[in-house]
C-alpha cells in the first residue's frame, strides 16, 4: 500500500510533456455542474421574486421578509403600504421587503387546479370515445 502512495506521488520522471487539456476539462465540468446546481437555481428564484414584486397590486394579502403580514393599501415605484392588524395601522415598506403574495399564490394554484381538471376532463371524454368506438366495433 505504501508503494502505491509513493508512486502515485511521485512526479512524472520519465514524461515531462503532460497534456493541461484533462485539467481544462475537469475545470469546465467542474464550473458547469456549479452553474448548473447553485448560480442558475438562483438566478431563477431571484427571477420569480421579482415577479412577485412587480405584480403586486392594491388588495393583495403580502407578508414581509420581517414576518408582517397584511393587506396593500397603496403601490408605488418602489415602496408599498400595508395595513395590518384589526386597528388598521399602516405601515410603509420598500418593494424589496415583499416574501410572500398571498393572493397571487392562490390565484396561480387556482389556475394549476383548473388545467389539472381540464387535463381530467379531456382525459374522460378520450376514454368515453374510446368505449363508444370499441362499443361499436363490437356490435359488427
Amino acid at each position: 500500500m505504501t508503494d502505491f502512495l509513493t508512486f502515485a506521488m511521485m512526479p512524472n520522471s520519465g514524461n515531462t510533456s503532460s497534456s493541461p487539456v484533462p485539467m481544462i476539462i475537469m475545470m469546465v465540468l467542474l464550473f458547469a455542474a456549479m452553474y448548473f446546481f447553485t448560480i442558475r437555481p438562483q438566478k431563477k428564484q431571484q427571477k420569480k421574486e421579482q415577479e412577485i414584486r412587480e405584480s403586486t397590486q392594491i388588495g393583495d394579502e403580502i407578508t414581509t421578509i420581517g414576518g408582517i403580514c397584511g393587506r396593500v393599501v397603496a403601490v408605488k415605484d418602489d415602496t408599498i403600504v400595508i395595513e395590518t392588524g384589526s386597528d388598521r395601522t399602516k405601515i410603509k415598506f420598500q418593494k424589496y421587503a415583499i416574501a410572500t403574495n398571498h393572493t397571487a399564490n392562490e390565484k396561480i394554484q387556482a389556475e394549476r387546479e383548473a388545467a389539472r381538471a381540464a387535463v381530467q376532463e379531456k382525459k374522460g371524454k378520450k376514454s368515453k370515445k374510446e368505449d363508444k368506438d370499441s362499443d361499436s366495433k363490437d356490435s359488427e
